[in-house]
């Protein structure tokens, strides 16, 4: 029935802020669109170490970044002069492009109360024909985005189409993103008519075609398969997926269908041809030292953003 399991890793975005990274993988380089995938939190700190958190300035190309929050609140800032406070439920895509940066900050002392800092972060690629397209930024708020219910059964569409549904979440490509709740017993089976379909077990267990699957896995299918996911217990699932684009390059945070695309990236940051935010430009991340294979071979450098 699977393709595939992948079990998150972790990776430190920065000193005591460690997260649980989905994808890219060594065996599955992309899910669709999808070639990123990072899952932080329930984060604990003091509020004295709430800025050890802080995701400086970094830059992006050729890819949509989609933030979504199941609590707390991050502050978004980035170099088209947006400043946009995150909440959970809500869905904040950027288009990267030609080129963007941003930061995110963790401001809020009572966003860490009892835990409750906990996010997703994907990165989509864009198509060939849009990977140069000018940047931009979109908050959706939840109630733009559909709700299905069932017994036992709790559904938010993040982005693209599923199950029906739709919403105004401008997407570049084929594609399915859904936040989903299962009560214990209840039974549920991954969208059709996509091509690749996964599902991140964020919070629960459940059993497929007779075996069990626990928190921090990604379970893989294929069109050819119809798996029917069965909650063991309360479940928090992200369902992702959709037409593949062809081959990616990823460094660092750049993605991009040329190599030489992201080796002029890699120039054009290093030079401050990519600008800063104006209201957060007094810091930012240094491109990396590159001692990792050549651009587009692997992931080296780990990515350094959460988004």
């Amino acid at each position: 029935m699977l393709d595939l399991v992948i079990d998150a890793r972790p990776a430190a975005l920065s000193p005591g802020f460690e997260v649980k990274r989905i994808l890219p993988y060594r065996l599955k380089r992309m899910l669709g669109p999808f070639i990123f995938m990072d899952h932080a939190g329930p984060v604990q700190v003091a509020p004295a170490q709430l800025s050890s958190l802080d995701v400086l300035p970094h830059p992006h190309i050729g890819l949509s970044t989609v933030s979504y929050l199941f609590g707390g609140q991050v502050t978004h800032r980035d170099s088209l002069g947006v400043e946009q406070i995150i909440r959970p439920g809500e869905v904040n895509w950027m288009t990267a492009g030609s080129g963007i940066s941003h930061s995110e900050r963790f401001e809020d002392p009572a966003a860490l109360a009892g835990g409750a800092l906990e996010m997703l972060q994907t990165w989509v690629a864009l198509p060939e024909a849009d990977e140069e397209a000018a940047p931009a930024f979109t908050n959706y708020q939840p109630e733009e985005l559909p709700i299905f219910t069932e017994p036992g059964v709790w559904l938010r569409l993040i982005a693209g189409e599923a199950y029906g549904l739709r919403n105004a979440v401008r997407t570049h490509s084929p594609l399915f993103y859904a936040h989903v709740v299962l009560q214990p017993g209840a039974r549920f089976g991954l969208p059709r008519g996509h091509s690749e379909r996964g599902a991140y077990i964020a919070k629960g267990q459940v059993e497929v075609a007779g075996r069990r699957y626990g928190a921090g896995q990604l379970l893989v299918f294929g069109p050819q398969n119809d798996p029917v996911l069965l909650a063991l217990e309360p479940c928090t699932l992200m369902l992702l997926g959709g037409e593949p684009l062809g081959e990616r390059f990823i460094w660092w945070n750049f993605v991009s269908s040329r190599r030489e695309r992201i080796e002029q990236a890699k120039a054009d940051w290093q030079a401050g041809r990519i600008a800063l935010p104006p209201n957060d430009n007094a810091e930012f991340v240094p491109l990396p030292t590159d001692k990792s294979r050549p651009a587009g071979s692997g992931s080296d450098p780990a990515p350094q953003a959460l988004s």
